[in-house]
């Protein structure tokens, strides 16, 4: 943790030693060069446990541990037609040791699944026109784990209305993933079933395709609202390889479930300013997949000012779902059963997730330090009627 945030912090000071621009000349134009916008250092710890791990068949310990660090740099320029240029570059790095991945080899005391680090570096890109009230934007994403590699692409493009209260997105990302079928040690045939190299799985793909729609406007000086549509497409191989399923007769199988499966998120969202200290945020979700899961998320948050830069928000988000026609406890399923997984995040379920966010950014930088301009702390409690339960909290240093 300490390397790495004196790592960002050098970069940071070399980023904002050669990211300096010209003063703009009497024609009034922006100049071309880079221009350092902000850098944001996110660091969040997350630890869960519960009895249903998907990994031996819907039972066994769920306990699960994450540390997440990432780095988002963003730069900006103006092009001679007056159009700002937005660079967002991020790295992060989560490492996480789990109990359940730890049991795909059953006998080992410690296998190599029980630990592992993801990477996932991204870029983005957009041009806004003000004068039109237009956006364009692209990005690609890259995320890599032991068992698991990702690349994706995504463009978007945004319309202002005429008076600038209203305004449309459209956004479309595919994901390409590879997927190493690392299988329950007992069900392998090659060998001797034991742990191997990464590079001896076989691996079969993944492809997501996702559109997202979005229309937000400003009702009065009080209320904001935005409506968010999703369409996804997945294709591929969808199963989790070191999922098992015991079936009622007590043999062991590997999930399986569909090559395809289609979703469709529809929410709203809106703001409510009660006076200059007092925001009401809510928000609100429908979701459905020919997987047969339905669910409904309603979440609600109160930022208050007490200060103009110090404010707290306190969060309450309460989520619902149906279960997948495919899902069913440890041995429940028969053979009679095409599709089957115990993954109980598939199962019926409700859940409920509390916390609460501080935030500082004095005008003066914080701890007088002029570029250091804002340092928020979250945390969160999550609670799932599985018995699941989790809690996660979070560090944001932001730099100008």
């Amino acid at each position: 943790m300490k390397r790495f945030f004196l790592s960002a912090a050098m970069m940071f000071s070399l980023l904002y030693g050669n990211a300096q621009t010209k003063q703009p000349d009497s024609t009034g134009f922006q100049p071309r060069q880079l221009k350092l916008e902000e850098v944001n250092l996110v660091s969040s710890y997350y630890h869960q446990d519960g009895n249903n791990a998907s990994v031996t068949g819907g039972i066994g310990s769920e306990k699960l541990s994450d540390i997440a660090n990432m780095i988002d740099i963003k730069l900006t320029m103006y092009d001679r037609k007056y159009r700002k240029h937005s660079f967002d570059v991020e790295l992060g790095i989560d490492h996480y040791t789990s109990a359940s991945s730890d049991m795909i080899d059953l006998k080992a005391n410690s296998s190599a699944s029980h630990a592992d680090t993801r990477y996932y570096p991204s870029v983005n890109w957009s041009m806004e026109n003000d004068k039109k009230g237009t956006t364009f934007g692209a990005g690609l994403s890259f995320s890599k784990e032991f068992d698991y590699a990702s690349v994706g692409a995504n463009i978007l493009f945004s319309k202002k209305t005429k008076n600038k209260n209203g305004e449309f997105t459209a956004k479309f990302q595919a994901l390409f993933d590879q997927v190493s079928l690392v299988i329950p040690v007992e069900l392998r045939t090659s060998s001797g079933g034991g742990e191997r190299e990464h590079d001896d799985y076989p691996t079969s793909s993944r492809n997501t395709y996702a559109g997202s729609l979005g229309y937000s406007q400003v009702i009065n000086k009080n209320l904001q609202l935005m409506f968010l549509a999703d369409v996804v497409q997945q294709t591929g191989y969808l199963s989790l390889p070191f999922h098992r399923v015991y079936f009622n007769d007590g043999k062991v199988h590997q999930e399986n479930m569909p090559d395809k499966r289609f979703k469709l998120p529809l929410g709203l969202r809106g703001s409510y300013f009660l006076g200059d200290h007092i925001i009401v945020k809510a928000y609100y979700r429908f979701y459905y997949d020919d997987w047969g899961i339905t669910a409904h998320t309603a979440e609600l948050e109160l930022p208050i000012k007490f200060t103009p830069f110090i404010s707290f928000s306190p969060f309450y988000r309460y989520y619902s779902q149906s279960a997948t026609k495919y899902f069913a406890a440890y041995q429940e399923h028969t053979a009679a059963d095409k599709y089957y997984t115990s993954n109980y995040d598939l199962s019926k379920f409700n859940s409920h997730f509390v916390g609460g966010n501080m935030r500082i950014a004095p005008a003066t930088g914080v701890f007088g330090m002029k570029h250091f301009s804002m340092i928020e702390l979250r945390y969160g409690h999550y609670m799932r009627s599985t018995n699941l339960n989790s809690d996660i909290i979070s560090m944001n240093l932001r730099f100008k």
